[in-house]
């Protein structure tokens, strides 16, 4: 219960600084990640979590699961037969350079083996756009530029999670065993992929018969159900969850668009509780010793990660496209590490392979490292696109309208 107290004073001290931060640099996910850190072991002692917890794994869980809902929902099939080339390229290009990039500076810098460094590659190369929203979220920003990091950043999770377990098994016990570990991979991904686009199908046409449907004030709730059904089915036949989520979002905008419109609001809430939630957790797993055990040529790692290993892939993949100079560099910029990065970090550890720890402890530093960058840094560079509306405060002008409207109200009634 000391953990649920804590999140909820975190909770309203972050909804409190919202106004502030949606206008600085001070940044809410960044209030949860060092809340968690105070109250853990290494500062304040009030929890007690370590990385086999098994709260550590269920809120990284459900956090990523939900984003992925929500984002799969921003997926719009007409624009995205129309613009698909430019997350092509990112995903088909900036993507491997990235994972390719990271293995290489992991090896030579680090000291970890080929197969390790490969693997922490595979971690990190997944991008995360919710540290990233005061972009992604505001139509002022150009509206191919969102879409490239959004579709990216959602497709990117479930393209990297199969490399990462066929890594885990060839580092670990399991090598000799790598044909039946794709095997299993495999059917993992397809089974995902099916639930997620069967089952909105089913339910959109369930909704549909003449005498089933849902009440306005309930409507909400339709898409909420789909997600917890899948979830369950995901982990009953362990399917691949994060790919169902994403892939059901997209299918269910597609075939509901009334019943997505419905829902966002209450999805959206759903997934900042939970990416809080996750936040305060892993924030608790970063107490000064995870800092001291990982090394200088660690350290190197993470900045060349940050400045140049994710700048440098997609400005080589965006050679040649429709964006200008500023939209390439915030687009190469913005390639924060988030939820799917903790929760492949996580499986690292937890697979017990020679070199696990050392690798998380780099990946774990490496994921705090981009969240206090990205998520710090977007508001500024929103700015720069002439962004005034942040995070949904009304300006000056709306709040003289919203008055004048009351007023006439007042003198109707």
């Amino acid at each position: 219960m000391v953990l649920v107290a804590v999140f909820g004073v975190a909770l309203l001290i972050a909804v409190l600084l919202s106004g502030l931060a949606a206008r600085t640099v001070l940044s809410t996910s960044l209030l949860f990640l060092v809340g968690g850190a105070l109250v853990s072991d290494g500062f304040l002692g009030l929890i007690h979590i370590t990385p086999n917890s098994e709260i550590v794994s269920v809120t990284a869980d459900l956090a990523l699961f939900a984003v992925l809902f929500t984002d799969g929902m921003h997926v719009s099939f007409p624009k995205l037969r129309a613009n698909w080339k430019n997350p092509a390229r990112a995903l088909g290009l900036g993507m491997p350079l990235a994972f390719v990039g990271m293995a290489l500076v992991t090896h030579y810098v680090v000291g970890l083996d080929w197969t390790t460094s490969f693997l922490v590659g595979a971690v990190l190369a997944p991008t995360d756009p919710v540290f990233a929203s005061a972009i992604v979220g505001r139509k002022e920003v150009p509206a191919k530029l969102r879409q490239l990091l959004n579709v990216e950043s959602g497709v990117n999770d479930g393209l990297a999670l199969p490399i990462v377990l066929v890594l885990i098994a060839a580092a670990g016990p399991a090598v000799g065993h790598g044909n039946a570990s794709f095997g299993k991979i495999a059917l993992e991904l397809g089974l995902g992929l099916a639930f997620g686009v069967l089952l909105p199908l089913l339910v959109n046409g369930l909704a549909r018969f003449r005498l089933l449907g849902a009440e306005p004030k309930l409507q909400p709730l339709l898409p909420l159900a789909i997600g917890i059904i899948l979830y369950g089915l995901c982990h009953l036949t362990h399917a691949n969850p994060y790919l169902a989520a994403f892939s059901a979002g997209a299918v269910l905008t597609a075939v509901s668009p009334e019943a997505k419109a419905a829902f966002e609001p209450l999805g959206e809430a759903l997934a900042e509780l939970a990416k809080f939630a996750a936040l305060l957790v892993f924030g608790a797993l970063l107490t000064p010793q995870l800092f001291a055990d990982l090394s200088l040529g660690g350290y190197v790692a993470v900045v060349l990660a940050i400045v140049l290993i994710r700048p440098a892939s997609l400005l080589i993949s965006l050679i040649g496209t429709g964006f200008d100079r500023r939209e390439k560099l915030v687009a190469a910029w913005f390639g924060p590490k988030g939820f799917a990065s903790v929760v492949y970090g996580l499986l690292v550890l937890q697979a017990g392979i020679p070199q696990g720890k050392e690798a998380y402890t780099l990946i774990a530093v490496c994921i705090a490292a981009s969240i206090i960058a990205h998520s710090s840094t977007d508001v500024p560079i929103a700015r720069l696109f002439h962004v005034e509306d942040l995070a949904g405060i009304p300006s000056d002008e709306d709040e003289a309208a919203a008055q004048h409207s009351k007023e006439i109200g007042h003198a109707r009634a």
